[in-house]
């Protein structure tokens, strides 16, 4: 009884508040007015009401939980997620492309999802440990094990956009002590690739840029008596990453996912074809306003004009028919429970507690940002849904999970330092 006390009202507030916007969006962007009853379970609507009770029932046996069985449990739910990511490839069902779910009559269930718990509790189980320091080779090896195995066989499916979102941790990793310049690899990794695709530079400009960032960072000391081996490695895995480049694009992404790269760069216009869904969502959110159509008003929602509109698209949903003030309230709503869930994070004695935090703000913002950064054009439409608000019942159900675990770690922050 004491834990109901403890609980943080303010988060279970915005998770409730965002899910009953999200229901409220899917209805609106689904809307049959032959069909316009909420329990009809052939509709998306019905079954996204179905998952909210489930997911609502699985919080409740959650905060009902000792806190110490997340801990201890973390590795067997780890091995179980990727048993089942494994299990995908002979008994998984393919859908848009990907063996990403498993069919249980009619209801579909996504690993991919419930991996994000899974690699959560893992990691903090993990660097929770005494002897794990991330600052040693070895323990960032291991750390990164832990997450890449999921992300590659979720690679395979092949999602990338699932996959991608397992970045987050290293918002997670840098909170622990991993040291700057890994940081700022990665974020040249990113950057020299998006600019390797976009310049019209010759390459070994781009190279040379590469290498003289990789030279500061590899070498103890930029001058005459810092040692020549870094150089030259540095030189060789810089040019070799950089014209590979081209290769990667062009033999490992799918045509899918080049198309959108190249909208999203400027490298082509194409408004009808594989354009089509976000040109049309920004049509929709444009048409907003500053207070919107109003609910079910929504004309290029009404109209059907953009696809896959109340899944990946759903802010274009909020954009139009709530305009302005309800799309700045979303951004707000989730921005507040990130930071909300980062300063409790912070305030927690027990390390395993406060690393689980981070990797649930993480994932999150990653999402938040992904999704709606797809729907107005800054980032290529990857496929992932918009936390608590898109339809997915897997995602609605790992989210909820992520969150109801946070709430019952953070209700026995002010127990002992370990549990």
């Amino acid at each position: 009884m004491n834990k109901i006390f403890k609980i943080d009202w303010l988060v279970l507030l915005i998770y409730f508040l965002l899910v009953i916007f999200g229901i409220t969006n899917i209805y609106s962007s689904t809307f049959d007015a032959n069909q316009p009853e909420l329990l009809n379970l052939s509709r998306s609507i019905g079954k996204q009401l179905v998952f909210f009770v489930v997911s609502l029932a699985a919080g409740v046996f959650i905060l009902a939980a000792p806190a110490k069985i997340f801990e201890r449990f973390a590795s067997i739910i780890y091995l179980v997620i990727i048993l089942l990511l494994i299990g995908l490839y002979p008994f998984g069902s393919t859908i848009s492309g990907a063996r990403s779910w498993y069919n249980f009559g009619g209801i579909g269930l996504q690993p991919a999802e419930f991996a994000k718990v899974a690699v959560s509790l893992a990691t903090a189980k993990l660097l929770s440990k005494i002897q794990i320091d991330i600052r040693r080779f070895k323990s960032l090896i291991q750390i990164v094990l832990i997450i890449a195995l999921p992300m590659g066989l979720i690679v395979l499916q092949p999602d990338a956009g699932s996959a991608l979102v397992f970045g987050a941790f290293i918002f997670v990793l840098f909170r622990e002590g991993l040291p700057t310049p890994y940081i700022l690899i990665v974020a040249g990794l990113i950057f020299f690739f998006i600019l390797t695709l976009v310049a019209a530079l010759p390459f070994v400009y781009v190279s040379i840029g590469f290498v003289i960032i990789s030279l500061y960072f590899f070498s103890k000391k930029v001058n005459k008596k810092a040692p020549f081996m870094p150089y030259l490695i540095s030189l060789i895995l810089t040019c070799g990453y950089v014209y590979s480049v081209d290769y990667i694009f062009n033999e490992i992404f799918e045509q899918r996912h080049r198309d959108r790269f190249n909208i999203v760069l400027g490298k082509e216009v194409d408004t009808q074809g594989i354009g089509y869904n976000l040109n049309q969502s920004k049509i929709a959110i444009g048409s907003g306003g500053w207070e919107g159509k109003g609910f079910l008003q929504g004309t290029q929602t009404k109209g059907g004009f953009v696809p896959e509109q109340h899944t990946d698209y759903i802010f274009s949903t909020i954009g139009e028919e709530w305009g302005f003030m309800g799309s700045a309230g979303v951004v707000l709503l989730f921005s507040f429970l990130i930071l909300r869930i980062l300063s409790r994070a912070e305030a927690q004695k027990n390390k395993f507690s406060r690393i689980y935090a981070y990797s649930v703000a993480s994932i999150i913002f990653v999402h938040f940002f992904v999704n709606i950064g797809m729907s107005i054009g800054l980032v290529p439409t990857i496929g992932i849904p918009l936390p608590f608000i898109s339809y997915g019942g897997s995602s609605l159900l790992a989210f909820t999970i992520l969150i109801f675990i946070y709430l019952n770690l953070d209700a026995n922050r002010l127990n002992e330092a370990s549990f």
